[in-house]
């Protein structure tokens, strides 16, 4: 038998993976990490000490978080109050986020990671023309940054999977997630853990490196919504539809703070990777996570992906693995199951919820277009067995009528087992048929990954996607392309019918001899009845001992580049800053620091520093990457004028709007201003993992006490923050605003900055406080 342990602490029982199972799998169990261990013992434990401490009953978030506390006996609990340190078990990075992590943990000077940690190669693979062709592309193409990636987590101790494996949320469901376990991730859909019972969270490379290196990580101690499920899904309803729904009542901010818990009877009758579905989607209401309870329908999975041991301890243990009864929840929404309709979201914003029966007519009114000119499935949300298959057989009541899609159509792949199993069963000759371009295992045009052709940038399009987020220019770079998020399955009818004012519950198509015929439900198979097929393997284990690893980045690398420290805290207050753009409306960390083509510089902060804010909207004049230099007095590029405030020593801040950095974990949307001379940024509210971002890298985010304050905020203002000589928690700082007439106001600004916090922003960023402790 093979070693086969997971981590959630020491002295715990070891599990092994039979060698049936191994020669079945026809791959290496060495992804499984010998160091690492299942301890559910400890995890009670914790529970029980910190149930007998608030003495109330505890929801199942609650649990697994405090369950994971490093100081069980002491650590203040205050839900959306105190910050909790707290241990978590396992760390993954995506490649465009790895690099910046593995950079700054290089920096750190330590010699090996402490946790089971691993890097996955999903978000550099460009589509184009289909997965073979465009995976080879991508080897050649960024074949330096996955050399540097491959050696750095040889020699840091760093699990490999190499580019082709798939996207980072489907590995990481399939292999590492599990009931109780607490995983941080450096990207923002990390929560899709939560389909297994897992607290998975997203977060910035400098959290990872954080845990990477054995120090306790910080989580302000999340409130947490219930989501109380009756009836059962059916029909054309879908497990996205669930979260389409609740996105639409609790919006992009809605979650903010929060857990997401989702409970009750309708539970059971949703698939382990529909569950996932609802939880990796949950990042578009700005939730912390979310989590299901553990039920069979997890238990199966468990069995199918080759841990059925897990599963069996996970029974052992499952009182601790559901939420008290009694438990009690700072909001709660019902939703009946048996009442939900499938839902299509957009278009600019995932949380513009729209029953299908009534899109046509609503985008009729508004004057989106109706013609679908894409209709993509797959991505982290929606690449499960179970989707394709639903998908499959939509398409294939259209191929036996004598149809193809009037739309283009593409299908990705969550993992190089899903694209393994599909294949061998057939669905993915149907969804080719039926006119489907089978892209690479990848994140593909989700991420903006996409050498789109059919549409000129400006034209006005619709595309209609099973992925997660549809911001402007999120998906093809085209401002004007309005995307919609759906179910896989409602995204093949409006494919085939090529039109949004389709609902396949009611309309009729009609078949190549004239016919007219309504498309039956979808139905697919939950898991595969001949078990998966893993296809290749593509896990790169780290050796033993990784000391004699190179790893090597040329200083002439346009794609690379190491880092050197942030300057300390200048000692005292922050004197005459400029407001380099007051942000007007939504401001995400795509508006901040783009992807798409930028990706390719996301281990060279220097040089993706030129897309600094690129995106966002400028109040003073409405328009995008285009500010006014006080300086010169001329118009510039918005990067270009931070640089030359940063070379001629004047210091600068951000103004902005509500839910400022929503969206993406990507650091670099807080390391871009802090290169280029950035102090502080100053909005109406944050979303969380920017917030902790800008916190980590010595930036001062803060908030207006009063949130109208923004309005007097005028573009050639320059701002001092006052009260840094006496910083403390819970203690407001003080804008003071000089205005070009004069005139002077004093504005409050909150913050939410600790005492650990106050120290990163002292040292200069919390990689140098690190050092300073070592």
């Amino acid at each position: 038998k093979i070693p086969y342990k997971l981590a959630l602490g020491h002295g715990a029982r070891r599990l092994h993976v039979s060698a049936a199972y191994r020669a079945k799998a026809k791959v290496s169990m060495s992804r499984f990490e010998p160091t690492s261990f299942v301890n559910y013992e400890r995890l009670q434990s914790n529970i029980d000490i910190v149930r007998k401490r608030l003495n109330r009953p505890l929801t199942l978030s609650e649990k697994i978080v405090y369950g994971h506390l490093d100081d069980p006996h002491n650590q203040e609990i205050d839900r959306g109050r105190t910050y909790l340190r707290l241990r978590p078990d396992r760390v993954a990075m995506q490649d465009a986020t790895a690099q910046m992590a593995m950079l700054q943990f290089i920096s750190s000077g330590l010699p090996k990671v402490a946790v089971p940690s691993t890097i996955h190669c999903d978000h550099l693979i460009e589509a184009q023309t289909g997965g073979v062709q465009d995976l080879a592309r991508a080897k050649e193409v960024n074949q330096e940054v996955y050399k540097f990636l491959s050696s750095a987590g040889a020699k840091y101790g760093v699990g490999f999977w190499k580019p082709g494996s798939g996207i980072i949320h489907q590995i990481i469901l399939e292999n590492y997630a599990y009931p109780g376990v607490m995983l941080i991730g450096t990207d923002s859909h990390t929560p899709n853990g939560g389909g297994l019972g897992s607290i998975c969270i997203g977060v910035g490379g400098a959290d990872a490196v954080d845990v990477m290196a054995g120090i306790a990580w910080e989580l302000k101690c999340p409130k947490v919504i219930g989501v109380k499920l009756t009836g059962t899904l059916s029909g054309w309803t879908s497990p996205k539809d669930v979260i389409l729904k609740v996105a639409g009542i609790l919006t992009v901010k809605g979650g903010t703070g929060a857990i997401v818990e989702y409970h009750g009877p309708g539970v059971d009758s949703i698939s382990c990777t529909g569950m996932a579905t609802i939880c990796n989607m949950g990042a578009e209401i700005g939730a912390t996570t979310s989590v299901f309870p553990y039920n069979h329908r997890m238990r199966t999975y468990l069995e199918k992906t080759g841990r059925g041991q897990i599963a069996a301890l996970a029974d052992e243990y499952s009182d601790s693995l559901v939420p008290d009864e009694g438990c009690e929840y700072d909001e709660l929404i019902e939703l009946n199951l048996d009442q939900l309709k499938p839902h299509i979201n957009g278009p600019f914003t995932p949380d513009l919820a729209h029953p299908v029966s009534e899109v046509g007519a609503i985008a009729e009114k508004n004057g989106w277009p109706l013609e679908v000119k894409v209709g993509l499935i797959g991505s982290c949300t929606n690449s499960s067995y179970e989707d394709m298959g639903r998908a499959a057989s939509v398409a294939k009541q259209a191929l036996d009528k004598g149809l193809t899609c009037k739309a283009q159509f593409t299908v990705t792949p969550g993992s190089e087992q899903i694209r393994a199993t599909i294949e061998r069963d057939g669905y993915s000759k149907i969804l080719g048929d039926v006119g489907g371009v089978v892209l690479a295992n990848a994140c593909g045009p989700c991420i903006g990954q996409w050498d789109r052709q059919d549409v000129k940038k400006g034209e006005k399009n619709t595309i209609v996607t099973s992925f997660n987020r549809n911001f402007t220019a999120r998906n093809d770079a085209n401002p004007a392309t309005h995307a919609f998020v759906t179910s896989p399955e409602i995204v093949t009818a409006l494919a085939i019918a090529g039109t949004l004012n389709f609902n396949p519950e009611t309309d009729y198509l009609t078949a190549a001899n004239g016919e007219k015929f309504k498309l039956d439900p979808p139905n697919g198979d939950e898991l595969p009845a001949k078990d998966f097929d893993p296809g290749q393997d593509t896990y790169q284990h780290p050796p033993p001992d990784g000391s004699s690893v190179k790893v090597d980045v040329s200083p002439t690398s346009n794609r690379l580049q190491l880092l050197e420290p942030f300057g300390k805290w200048c000692g005292g207050d922050l004197e005459d800053m400029k407001v380099l753009i007051k942000v007007k409306g939504k401001c995400t960390t795509d508006h901040i620091s783009a992807a798409g083509p930028w990706l390719k510089f996301r281990g060279h902060l220097d040089n993706i520093s030129n897309n600094m804010l690129i995106g966002a909207v400028n109040s003073e004049n409405d328009a995008i990457n285009k500010i006014k230099n006080y300086l010169t007095g001329e118009y510039g590029q918005v990067p270009d004028v931070a640089r030359h405030y940063k070379a001629n020593s004047v210091s600068w801040v951000v103004v902005g709007d509500d839910n400022y950095g929503e969206g993406s974990s990507r650091e670099h949307a807080a390391l871009e201003p802090r290169h280029l001379g950035g102090k502080a940024i100053i909005v109406k509210s944050f979303a969380r993992i920017h917030e902790t971002n800008l916190k980590k890298q010595g930036v001062l985010p803060l908030t207006f006490s009063n949130p109208s304050d923004y309005d007097k905020i005028r573009p050639d203002d320059t701002i001092s923050i006052r009260g840094l000589k006496t910083f403390a928690p819970g203690k407001p700082l003080t804008a003071l605003v000089k205005h070009s007439d004069g005139s002077e106001e004093a504005l409050e600004l909150n913050h939410t900055f600790n005492e650990t916090q106050i120290e990163w922003f002292q040292a200069g960023s919390a990689l140098n406080r690190m050092k300073e402790l070592q």
